[in-house]
């Protein structure tokens, strides 16, 4: 019997030779979308005890326990990552533990893709394709932002001061990649000047 074989939306695409910045797809990791609300004690409790962590209640923050990451997409919304292989046993152990707290897991790692960028220049390859000022002292390691990015709906996780990733829907993800290839193409380069 056949079984069904993942493949990353951005398969057929090869790291980038002539760009200032590196660029590679993060396909191994899985996604869950959890919904509650963080008022309801029962659902926090619930989600910690699987998640080995508070989720984050902050707009824009991020937590993280090991291996699992937690970003805050909403008062009620948590885009939680993983390694692929672990998405569906920790979305079955969410469904179990949050039993009868009006809640949401869902395994959705096939909807989303994971562009990363890393280098000096990151921030202006991304603010090519965005109104965000990624200058601006708020965006620090760990924020998480929901953006429109070179007109689609995207999604910015800072990991490190010279490292982010962009989420876009698997749809979307060759189109922002070649944005971001032009975006970053050597000679291209916009030197940008923080607020001080």
């Amino acid at each position: 019997m056949l079984e069904a074989q993942f493949e990353s939306a951005l398969t057929h695409r090869s790291a980038p030779e002539n760009t200032y910045v590196d660029m590679r797809e993060i396909s191994e990791r899985g996604m869950i979308d959890l919904r509650g609300h963080t008022s309801d004690r029962k659902f926090m409790t619930a989600a910690k005890a699987v998640l080995g962590v508070d989720l984050p209640k902050e707009p824009r923050t991020s937590a993280s326990w090991g291996d699992v990451k937690i970003l805050w997409l909403s008062p009620d919304q948590w885009l939680i990552t993983c390694p692929r292989g672990k998405a569906q046993d920790l979305t079955d152990a969410l469904v179990k533990e949050l039993d009868d707290a009006h809640s949401l897991a869902i395994n959705v790692s096939d909807m989303r893709a994971i562009i990363r960028l890393e280098g000096d220049l990151i921030r202006e390859v991304v603010m090519k394709g965005s109104t965000l000022d990624l200058t601006d002292g708020d965006y620090t390691p760990g924020t998480v932002r929901r953006m429109r990015f070179a007109e689609i709906a995207a999604l910015l996780h800072i990991v490190e001061d010279n490292v982010v990733d962009i989420y876009v829907f698997r749809s979307y993800a060759q189109y922002a990649w070649d944005f971001l290839v032009k975006a970053a193409r050597k000679g291209s380069e916009v030197r940008l000047f923080p607020n001080t």
